[in-house]
C-alpha cells in the first residue's frame, strides 16, 4: 500500500557543495569520498570521477592494480580495479596465484547507481587495508561502471518513483539503446563482448552483478538470485540456495536488522494468484549466463524505494558478508569450479526450453508500504519506504525446469559459411576444430515443421521459434566444417546456443534466419556419440 504526503522537508533537501564531504582521521582524502557520500547522496557519481577515484585509490596501495577491460560504444575505457597479492593486472599474473577470483559489478544499468557507489565504497575500504585475511585467500575483480555510457545520460525521470538521488541518475540501457543484462548470448554490445572476453581472460570463480528493483513494494532491503536456468549445475545451487544465501541473510539481519530474500514480485491484475515471482531463467541475463559457464553467479536488487543511502548500505554489507564466505570457503570454491569443467554432460537430458514451477507449499512473504512524496525539484511522486512488513501467505515462482529437453550430443558441426555464429562461439571462448578433409558420418538432422516470429520485439529483435524434431541422417562433411565437442568446459552454454528449439539460442536471436524455413533442414547437424562419429571415411 502506498501512503500519500505532501513536500519533502526542505532540510532534507538542501543540495551540498562538493567540498563538505565526510570526514575522518583515518580518511584517505577529499579524493576517496564518492560524489554520493560528498553531496549526502544527493547525486550520484560520474564516470570521470569514478576514473579518478579508482586512479586515486591504486596509487595509495601497492594491492591495487587498475586497467581497463574494454570500452564502451561511445568509446568510453572500461575501467577494472584487481585487488589482491598478485604483481600487476594482466589476467596470467591474476591467474597464477591459487586465490578464488570474485568478480564484482555495478551499473550494467544505468540507473541502478547504488552497486557502482557501494564497490568504490569497498575500494575505499580496501585501500585503507580493511579486511587484510581477504589478501591471503582472494583476488577481487571490481567493473563497478559497467554501462558507463548509460550512466552518464542523467536525468530527473530516468527511474520514476525511486527515492534518490534527487538530482537524476543515468538512464538503463547503453547508447545503442539495448539494455546489457539482455546481451549475453547474442553478444551485440561491445561492453557485452569486453565482459564475455574478460570472463575468459580472468577466469572469476564467483560473478556478482548488483542492481536496483522495479516493481512490487515489499518488506525486504534487498533481494538476490542465483543461476535460475534448469541446466546449472545443481551443485551451485545447493551451494547458493542451501549455503550462501541463508548465510548472507542471517548474518546481515543479526548485524543491521535488514531483512532479505530471494528476488521476486507479485502479479497484478484481476483474477491473478497471489505470488512471489522471480524473473526469467535465460542465460541472457547475468546470473543465469555465469550459471551455465559452471560459475557461481549471483544478481543482487537493492530495493528501489528505500533511500539511496540506505540502497547503497544494503548493496555494500550484501558484498561484504559474500566476500566473507569465499575468504572461509576459498579451496573449497576452487575445486568445485574444477570439478564441474571437467565433468562432461554428453549423453545427458538438458533443458532447450524451461519454465517456472510453483513451490510444493505457500511461504510467509513481506510485503511493505510507501509513502508517497513529491520530488524536491520536479514535484512527480516518488515512494519511500515505511519500516512495515507485512508476512502474507503465497506460493513461490522461484525455480525453474525444463518444459522440453534434449540429449546432450558428442558433437555439433557447423558449416564454414556460418562465420558469425562460429564467430560468436568463440567470443563466448568455447571451443571448436575445423575438419581437414571431408567425412561422412552418422548421426541427426533437425528436420524444420514450423517457424513462428513473436508478435513484439525484444532488444531490435522478434525473437524466432522453429518446431522440428531431430531424425537419423548420414551426411557429408567437407573439409572447413567446424566441429563443437560438447565436452568441454562450456558445453552447456554451447548447448543452449546451438540447439535449434532453445529458448535462447543463436535461432531464438535471429542469427540463422537465412537458413530457416519451414520444410528445410536446421544447417547444423549432431552426432550423439564419438563411435557414431567414426561410421563413414574420409574420402
Amino acid at each position: 500500500m502506498t501512503r500519500v504526503i505532501s513536500l519533502l522537508p526542505p532540510s532534507v533537501l538542501v543540495l551540498l557543495t562538493l567540498g563538505c564531504g565526510p570526514t575522518s582521521s583515518t580518511d584517505s582524502g577529499p579524493s576517496l569520498w564518492t560524489r554520493a557520500e560528498r553531496t549526502r547522496y544527493e547525486q550520484t557519481t560520474g564516470y570521470g570521477e569514478v576514473v579518478q577515484f579508482l586512479e586515486r585509490a591504486a596509487a595509495s596501495s601497492e594491492r591495487m592494480h587498475l586497467t581497463t577491460f574494454g570500452q564502451t560504444t561511445e568509446g568510453r575505457p572500461l575501467p577494472l580495479m584487481v585487488v589482491g597479492e598478485v604483481p600487476d593486472a594482466r589476467p596470467s599474473s591474476v591467474i597464477a596465484p591459487e586465490r578464488t577470483r570474485v568478480w564484482l559489478q555495478g551499473n550494467i544499468h544505468g540507473g541502478e547507481v547504488c552497486g557502482k557507489e557501494a564497490l568504490l565504497m569497498l575500494v575505499r575500504a580496501l585501500a585503507r587495508n580493511e579486511h587484510p585475511e581477504w589478501s591471503a585467500s582472494l583476488v577481487l575483480l571490481i567493473a563497478p561502471i559497467y554501462n558507463a555510457d548509460g550512466n552518464e545520460q542523467i536525468a530527473f525521470d530516468n527511474r520514476p518513483l525511486q527515492f534518490g538521488p534527487f538530482d537524476g541518475m543515468g538512464e538503463r540501457t547503453n547508447a545503442q539503446g539495448l539494455d546489457l543484462n539482455r546481451d549475453h548470448t547474442k553478444l551485440e554490445s561491445p561492453e557485452a563482448r569486453a565482459l564475455v572476453r574478460a570472463y575468459q581472460e580472468y577466469d572469476p570463480h564467483v560473478i556478482v552483478d548488483l542492481h536496483t528493483t522495479n516493481g512490487t513494494e515489499h518488506g525486504y532491503h534487498l533481494t538476490y538470485a542465483p543461476p535460475l536456468h534448469p541446466n546449472t549445475h545443481p551443485l551451485i545451487d545447493g551451494l547458493l540456495r542451501d549455503e550462501w544465501l541463508p548465510t548472507v541473510t542471517t548474518g546481515i539481519k543479526a548485524s543491521n536488522g535488514w531483512e532479505l530474500y530471494y528476488y521476486g514480485n507479485v502479479p497484478r491484475g484481476s483474477g491473478t494468484e497471489p505470488s512471489w515471482r522471480t524473473f526469467d531463467h535465460r542465460p541472457r541475463f547475468n546470473n543465469n549466463y555465469a550459471g551455465l559457464r559452471n560459475r557461481i553467479g549471483i544478481l543482487s536488487e537493492a530495493y528501489a524505494y528505500a533511500t539511496f543511502e540506505e540502497r547503497v548500505n544494503a548493496s555494500r554489507r550484501f558484498i561484504e558478508e559474500l566476500l566473507r564466505i569465499a575468504h572461509n570457503q576459498t579451496a573449497e570454491i576452487r575445486s568445485l569450479v574444477t570439478s564441474l569443467d571437467r565433468e562432461s554432460v554428453v549423453g545427458t537430458k538438458l533443458a532447450t526450453r524451461g519454465e517456472a514451477q510453483r513451490s510444493p507449499t505457500t511461504t510467509e512473504i513481506l510485503l511493505g508500504s510507501t509513502e508517497e512524496l513529491q520530488h524536491p525539484y520536479t514535484q512527480a511522486p516518488i515512494r519511500r519506504r515505511l519500516d512495515v512488513a507485512e508476512p502474507t501467505t503465497m506460493y513461490e515462482y522461484g525455480r525453474f525446469s525444463a518444459s522440453e529437453e534434449e540429449v546432450a550430443p558428442a558433437t555439433y558441426y557447423i558449416p564454414e559459411r556460418l562465420t558469425s555464429i562460429l564467430e560468436l562461439l568463440a567470443a563466448h571462448g568455447v571451443d571448436g576444430t575445423a575438419l581437414e578433409a571431408d567425412v561422412t558420418l552418422a548421426g541427426e538432422r533437425f528436420a524444420i515443421s514450423r517457424s513462428t516470429l513473436a508478435d513484439r520485439q525484444t532488444e531490435e529483435h522478434l525473437e524466432r521459434t522453429i518446431e522440428g524434431v531431430w531424425g537419423p541422417a548420414e551426411f557429408q562433411l567437407p573439409a572447413g566444417t567446424v566441429a563443437i565437442p560438447v565436452a568441454q568446459p562450456l558445453g552447456r552454454l554451447a548447448f543452449t546456443l546451438l540447439e535449434p528449439r532453445s529458448d535462447d539460442g543463436f535461432v531464438n536471436w535471429n542469427l540463422l534466419d537465412d537458413e530457416i524455413q519451414p520444410g528445410g533442414s536446421f544447417p547444423i547437424l549432431r552426432v550423439m556419440s564419438e563411435p557414431e562419429q567414426r561410421a563413414g571415411q574420409p574420402q
